[in-house]
């Protein structure tokens, strides 16, 4: 199923966490944190200007990008965990 956001929202999928330490111990998912990287897997058309006319989205379907871990509303879809979002709440994209 293809999710289409509306607006500036954006859906991403996070990445999973390390789940052993650089000490080699194993953690529980009790103890890790959420991630706070993902994939964009779609992108709305953009924000609406005063003008009428539609911002160019500065994220594209496929970018790895960094968030606060509190970010976007977290969505289950078919078994998958996804959250959407602003593009504000989006801090970078790593190249």
């Amino acid at each position: 199923m293809k999710i289409v956001p509306v607006g500036d929202r954006v859906v991403v999928k996070r990445v999973e966490s390390e789940g052993k330490t650089s000490g080699g111990i194993v953690l529980p998912d009790s103890a890790k944190d959420k991630p706070a990287e993902g994939r964009v897997l779609s992108v709305g058309p953009g924000r609406l200007l005063k003008d009428g006319t539609r911002a160019t989205p500065q994220v594209a379907e496929g970018d790895r990008v960094l968030f606060t871990a509190w970010s976007g509303t977290e969505i289950k879809i078919d078994g998958s965990e996804l959250l959407i979002m602003s593009e504000d709440e989006i801090l970078a994209v790593v190249g």
